[in-house]
């Protein structure tokens, strides 16, 4: 077995990601000899406990992390900064912090300031994810096969950003490092939008009169049901990524919006061939994920 990548990993948080990473790391021995679980809640810890999937819990943040050479914050990206402010006097020399949020300029932003000097900050986006939450939600097949980006600030030591790599690669992940800006631009495509639509449409459906919403319901297809597994996500987290990424998601979602008129249009006036282009383009775009090994 290869050497662990660090001595002490301290997960701030423990939701979906936080314990899948907990249990690849206790099943794998090679990314970290010991891991500290954190929670807002003794509940949570006590979950943890009792899954087995973390060596030690702490409640205190700042507790948690003393004498991690790595640290990993798990939690809502909102919660960053106030997180940041508490860890940031009890981190030792040399540790690497880093993120697993779905907004990176954001995270640069609230995190940066407060690190002390000696210590690295990479931060890093896995793209995986379900629609579940909470210590019982991760499981250890989680990242194997998918992305996770990683935005090191400029300057940011090579061993350090080295390091996150192998933690990823260990974890499953394919890893990619990119410019924090254009991070926020892609997944505000590939990922905000599509949860912002998926939200909003769940939302109309609701609205309707309790008469036809419970035909809705009652006589779903498979599109509406895929919505409603999107729509199903943390709130929290999602309301979080959304004033984040503010800037990018209007942006798209601008786009969008010109988008579905030009379609609107296309149907008022029984456009057929521009009709068939979007939707041959659409089973492309299916066609090329499936390629991939990414649908």
């Amino acid at each position: 077995m290869a050497d662990p990548v660090f001595e002490r990993l301290a997960l701030i948080g423990v939701g979906l990601i936080g314990s899948s990473v907990a249990r690849i790391a206790r099943s794998r021995g090679d990314i970290a000899r010991v891991v500290v679980a954190n929670a807002r809640t003794e509940a949570t810890l006590n979950r943890v406990a009792d899954l087995g999937i973390a060596d030690l819990t702490e409640i205190d943040p700042a507790r948690a992390v003393e004498d991690a050479d790595c640290v990993m914050l798990c939690a809502p990206v909102g919660a960053y900064a106030a997180l940041a402010q508490q860890i940031a006097p009890h981190l030792v020399p040399g540790a690497i912090v880093t993120d697993v949020g779905s907004t990176k300029q954001s995270v640069i932003r609230d995190i940066g300031p407060f690190l002390p000097q000696g210590t690295h900050f990479v931060p890093a986006h896995p793209m995986a994810g379900t629609e579940f939450s909470g210590p019982d939600a991760g499981f250890i097949e989680l990242f194997q096969g998918r992305w996770c980006l990683l935005t090191p600030p400029t300057g940011t030591d090579d061993r350090a950003v080295s390091k996150i790599r192998t933690l990823w690669e260990r974890c499953g992940a394919t890893v990619s490092i990119m410019d924090a800006a254009h991070h926020d631009r892609v997944v505000a495509i590939v990922s905000h939008l599509p949860h912002l639509i998926a939200f909003t449409i769940c939302g109309t459906a609701d609205d309707l009169a309790d008469e036809t919403r419970q035909e809705v319901l009652r006589f779903a297809a498979s599109g509406f049901r895929d919505f409603t597994r999107i729509a199903a996500s943390d709130p929290v987290m999602w309301r979080d990524i959304f004033l984040n990424n503010r800037d990018a998601l209007l942006e798209m979602l601008a786009r969008f919006t010109e988008d579905a008129q030009a379609m609107a249009r296309a149907v008022r006036w029984g456009d057929t061939t521009y009709i068939e282009d979007k939707v041959l383009r659409g089973r492309k775009i299916r066609q090329a994920l499936i390629d991939l090994n990414q649908a």
